[in-house]
């Protein structure tokens, strides 16, 4: 049956590969504030509870039509059974152009170990959505006139499937993920076919290990994240150190993120031309209690030519439910 049912997913995964589609939600820290099902379809009902995430990001407060994401989630175990489920709802404005769209997952988890005990899992997902993407041109109609702006709200509406695997062995923990797999078929694109993007696939690795000496009231969670976009070659890594405090409410932690691309951008310094890369600095607090969950973010763009180098402010709010004993002995937040 396990084979069988990995043997059909393998199938969706192909078959993927030569669909069409369009870009997806946009990948940012908020993954670090317990949320790696909304970058990892295979932590669908992974975890020892089910979960409930909302999250808002808000960037450069006080200008107009400024960048905002908001996301809800949910995912939990199919009753005793070794699947999950999972759903996802985001909104993402930057401007004039703004994306909205829809997930439901599906996930499966093969145990290794001879029992619950000892956590060696194998889980793997499969996430399909429905994205509706708008343009609106309705603030250009007094504007010098331009073929090719018609002055009205456009839209498209498109699906998009993301395919994972997770491995966990006790601290360690392991995910790889091709987000947006569906090719375009030139909807980010206008009339005249100018501006034609048809490939927003991304492959998404990250690993961490959890560190905590016998006994003691702290652990420390090292990770990391790799992001590569295939349409345009880019590439880019989070570094990431958190901690934990067990409380006798719950759990108190903190953490900071640095973001890397490894690609450079070109621009004009006066009769010089130079190159930056870009860089984010996130450090994150948050807090359990009982099983609600507050986590709190700011980004800061570490880079001599932008637009504002602060102003990420990010609030994610958690509720845990469904929760059964505590299955595995090992330092996995995520899980237990």
């Amino acid at each position: 049956m396990i084979l069988k049912r990995f043997y059909i997913l393998a199938c969706v995964f192909l078959l993927a590969l030569t669909a069409n589609s369009q870009e997806g939600m946009p990948i940012y820290s908020d993954y670090l504030t317990d949320n790696y099902y909304l970058i990892h379809p295979s932590m669908a009902g992974a975890a020892n509870c089910a979960k409930i995430r909302i999250t808002g990001r808000q960037q450069w407060f006080g200008d107009e039509d400024a960048p905002s994401l908001l996301t809800a989630s949910i995912n939990g175990r199919i009753g005793e059974s070794n699947s999950g489920i999972g759903a996802i709802l985001y909104s993402d404005k930057n401007g004039y152009h703004s994306n909205n769209g829809f997930y439901l997952t599906y996930a499966h988890h093969i145990m290794f170990s001879r029992s619950e005990v000892d956590l060696n899992m194998l889980s793997f997902g499969l996430s399909i959505g429905a994205i509706q993407y708008k343009l609106d041109e309705t603030a250009f109609v007094n504007e010098p006139f331009d073929p090719i702006v018609a002055g009205i709200e456009q839209s498209a509406t498109n699906f998009n499937i993301d395919f994972g695997f997770s491995y966990f062995l006790y601290n360690f923990y392991a995910h790889a993920t091709v987000k947006n797999m569906l090719k375009n078929e030139g909807v980010n694109s206008n009339e005249n076919g100018l501006f034609a993007y048809d490939n927003p696939r991304e492959f998404l690795l990250s690993a961490g290990y959890v560190f905590q000496k016998f006994g003691s009231e702290w652990s420390f969670e090292p990770s990391t994240l790799f992001i590569y976009k295939d349409g345009t070659k880019e590439s880019s890594i989070d570094i990431n150190a958190k901690a934990y405090k067990e409380m006798e409410f719950g759990n108190l932690w903190g953490g900071i993120s640095y973001r890397r691309s490894l690609d450079g951008a070109e621009f004009q310094d006066g009769t010089e031309v130079s190159s930056q890369k870009l860089q984010y600095i996130t450090p994150l607090l948050g807090v359990d209690y009982k099983n609600f969950m507050f986590a709190y973010t700011y980004s800061y763009q570490a880079n001599s030519v932008v637009y504002n180098n602060g102003g990420f402010h990010q609030i994610t709010l958690g509720y845990k439910f469904g929760c059964k004993k505590e299955r595995y002995h090992c330092n996995c937040p995520a899980i237990n």
